[in-house]
């Protein structure tokens, strides 16, 4: 009887352990990789890239963030571990949709969310259609004016780095943007000087950029197509005033993505605005004041 019990609830833990990894389906038949793991309050980390993936963080941050919150790892659409779409619909509504079914799907009530990079985009629209859904967001290295970080970091400080003169002048149209992008970014990789955009030395962008061969047959439809769409382009900067959840704008002094001064166009009116002696990765190059900026967070706001 002893053995019985004993085997009945090793089974259980089991199953609970590989509960915690699965896929849910969405309406339109997008099979959406999903790790649960931790415990507290529920939170979305929204990736960036586009196409980055949820594996970053829960590989070099997961440990930290797993003791503080019931953390879902998600990986989007045409992502990673991800299945496209079969209509191509990668729509900022299709999106917002997919964490909505998510969250249904989870029994979660109200969660945050965390997001890095290209993710803050993500978030602001969330906030903006499902509010109730939002108890609070943590911004990690977020930028939510695409066109306000390449103007006016990304693209100076890569023509520093290149030593070149650019004066072509700024331009809204979005194939334009992305070709600009593209060229430096080519001649960037050419003189393998891409990492000074980010990181604090080349060795960590090849650890991180090795992640990638840790997931096979990752899934690059989403960062494929995502710079096509107008959706992510727009502009959030103003919108942030009308956000009253807690916020936490954490932001790298040398993080030229993004751009060192960005914080200055957000203005979330229930803010810890932290900045950090840290580029673009801070999950992976200064983790103790991030851990510190989330504890702030959390204590400030009971989380």
């Amino acid at each position: 009887m002893n053995r019985s019990i004993l085997i009945f609830f090793g089974l259980f833990f089991l199953i609970a352990v590989e509960a915690q990894e699965r896929y849910i389906v969405t309406s339109d038949s997008v099979k959406l990789f999903v790790k649960v793991k931790g415990e507290g309050t529920p939170c979305l980390y929204i990736h960036g890239g586009p196409g980055s993936g949820s594996y970053w963080l829960e590989k070099y941050f997961g440990d930290y963030l797993e003791k503080h919150f019931q953390m879902v790892y998600l990986d989007q659409r045409g992502v990673s571990r991800s299945s496209s779409p079969a209509d191509d619909n990668y729509s900022m509504n299709r999106m917002l949709k997919d964490f909505e079914e998510v969250r249904s799907e989870l029994g979660i009530h109200k969660w945050l969310t965390l997001g890095h990079s290209f993710g803050g985009i993500l978030q602001m629209s969330y906030v903006e259609k499902y509010p109730l859904a939002n108890a609070g967001m943590i911004m990690i290295n977020t930028t939510i004016n695409l066109k306000e970080s390449i103007y006016e970091s990304w693209i100076p400080k890569a023509n520093e780095i290149l030593e070149i003169e650019d004066s072509s002048p700024c331009t809204d149209d979005i194939a334009q943007i992305f070709n600009k992008v593209s060229e430096v970014s080519g001649k960037l990789k050419e003189r393998n000087l891409m990492w000074k955009l980010g990181y604090a030395k080349q060795e960590n962008e090849i650890e991180m950029d090795s992640t990638f061969n840790e997931i096979p047959d990752w899934n690059w439809d989403f960062a494929s197509r995502a710079m096509s769409i107008e959706d992510y382009w727009k502009d959030y900067s103003f919108a942030s005033s009308d956000v009253e959840i807690p916020v936490l704008f954490f932001y790298g002094k040398t993080d030229w993505i993004i751009g060192p001064e960005y914080y200055k166009s957000i203005y979330f009116p229930n803010m810890i605005l932290w900045g950090s002696d840290v580029g673009h990765m801070p999950f992976m190059e200064n983790k103790p004041d991030l851990e510190k900026a989330i504890d702030a967070f959390i204590e400030k706001y009971d989380f």
